[in-house]
């Protein structure tokens, strides 16, 4: 059975993340795209349908996923409606603009007996697929600092909506999203927060670096991103009683698909040899260091998982609660910037 697609929005998000990777998995077909954009989205899907309007595409009963890639302070109604539309859903992250809301969509998912994900990629990035197979082995020992940078240089404000005041909008909702998901998955839901954030270029709108701490019992969890970086340190940093991890570089898939790259093209996720980490840790009392082959990254993995989901009843790829407390731990991070405090996690 094919499982038939429609796509709200089609701009980055709709035109580079979803539909390259839907196309590359025969289990789909993407039948309508809701878009301003009809010549953009014939040039990419000749076979797909275009239309104006959401409640065009939620009436078409062919229609069983609906993926909401439209600005995320629409990402509430959009899901609302689909999911009382009877059609399973995929939101790109941020889930929601708050956790009410979120836990508004997984309630009435569970209700009206539809399947609900959220986009949250960078699980399949291939230096954190590395970084979570590296603390499987145990070779950090007991794990004291996980630091991860996700920095850009882009000191020119630009006139989109991430970059304009309004709700969801801001690098904590955009990267942060990505980095505190990432650290709940390894790590589950932390005891403490602390945060600092700011507009940091001029005449930026909206938040654009950001500094958390996330605490628990025995490790620090350090998320941040600089929108003024020309020159990177490590993206991943790890420190344990035994040895410690360093890793530069990002992972490729975003350009790759940029480029017009599938999955299954030679060197898909992979990293040049010059950007694989350096472990340095004790083996039998001796001290060992060399590289780490990073492990191939596969966004793909996403939507072949939401595809065995809906044809053999497995789990979804990312659970709706786990998105939720992401947004949930945005909203202990703004708590404890604006009180200048470190919050409890209740």
């Amino acid at each position: 059975m094919t499982i038939q697609v429609g796509i709200i929005g089609y701009g980055l998000s709709g035109s580079t993340f979803h539909a390259p990777l839907l196309t590359s998995i025969p289990d789909y077909h993407i039948r309508t795209v809701v878009s301003s954009n009809p010549e953009k989205v014939k040039r990419d899907l000749p076979r797909t349908g275009v239309v104006s309007h959401v409640d065009e595409l939620f009436q078409d009963e062919e229609i069983a996923v609906v993926v909401v890639a439209s600005p995320n302070a629409t990402h509430y109604e959009y899901a609302r409606k689909a999911i009382e539309a009877g059609k399973h859903v995929v939101v790109e992250k941020p889930f929601t603009v708050t956790s009410e809301e979120a836990d508004t969509l997984i309630e009435l998912a569970r209700e009206k007996g539809v399947l609900l994900t959220v986009y949250h990629n960078r699980r399949w990035d291939n230096d954190f697929l590395t970084v979570r197979n590296l603390l499987e082995t145990g070779a950090l020992g007991n794990l004291s600092v996980y630091q991860v940078h996700f920095n850009r240089y882009r000191p020119k404000v630009k006139q989109r909506w991430k970059e304009q005041e309004g709700p969801g909008a801001g690098e904590l909702y955009n990267l942060g999203s990505h980095l505190i998901d990432q650290a709940l998955y390894l790590f589950g839901k932390p005891k403490t927060i602390w945060a600092d954030m700011r507009a940091e270029r001029e005449g930026s709108e909206v938040i654009d670096y950001f500094h958390l701490v996330f605490g628990y019992d025995k490790h620090r969890v350090i998320l941040h991103s600089s929108s003024l970086v020309r020159q990177a340190g490590p993206r991943f940093e790890l420190h344990g009683d035994k040895g410690s991890f360093l890793k530069y570089g990002q992972d490729p898939q975003e350009d790759q698909l940029k480029q017009g790259m599938h999955p299954g093209d030679s060197g898909w996720g992979e990293d040049q040899p010059e950007q694989y980490g350096e472990l340095a840790t004790e083996l039998s009392g001796l001290t060992v260091q060399g590289e780490i082959e990073t492990l191939p990254g596969r966004y793909q993995a996403f939507y072949q998982g939401l595809a065995e989901a809906l044809l053999e009843g497995a789990v979804v790829p990312v659970k709706p609660e786990d998105a939720r407390d992401t947004i949930r731990m945005i909203e202990y991070a703004v708590e404890s910037y604006r009180t200048g405090s470190t919050i409890t996690v209740s």
